[in-house]
């Protein structure tokens, strides 16, 4: 487990939902600035999928930029989903859900085809303090 909080540049993402499932959206934010880098959503889905689905743009994004910087996510689930390449949810498939489900299959695409994408580190919050991409809606 990674501890040591890495001062160089590094964004952080979090993902917030009412409800679960329910209106989930996910961001990220710039660690050094504090500033937002991305938004998304809301969409109905659930906060594990937001999760998920907010690293993976965060790697997405910097290989786009050709950056290399650490992503940080407080959520073990979706740090074990980017490492296996698949998200794992029993979120029932719909019409409602159908959006989402196109949105996970492209990120567990882009992962297949990108093993070498930037570290993904666990965000020690108990440590840290609240990852600051947090929605703050506790």
């Amino acid at each position: 487990m990674n501890c040591k909080l890495r001062t160089e540049t590094a964004l952080a993402v979090d993902a917030a939902c009412s409800g679960n499932p329910g209106p989930m959206e996910y961001r990220g934010v710039h660690l050094p600035s504090g500033k937002q880098v991305f938004h998304f959503g809301p969409m109905h889905g659930t906060n594990n999928i937001g999760e998920f689905l907010a690293i993976v743009h965060a790697l997405a994004l910097m290989k786009q930029k050709g950056q290399k910087i650490p992503v940080y996510s407080d959520s073990y689930n979706a740090i074990l989903w980017v490492n296996k390449r698949q998200c794992k949810t029993k979120l029932e498939r719909s019409a409602k859900t159908e959006e989402l489900y196109k949105l996970i299959a492209r990120a567990e695409k882009w992962l297949r085809e990108n093993p070498d994408h930037a570290p993904v580190l666990k965000w020690e919050t108990s440590i840290w303090g609240e990852i600051p991409a947090d929605f703050g809606r506790k």
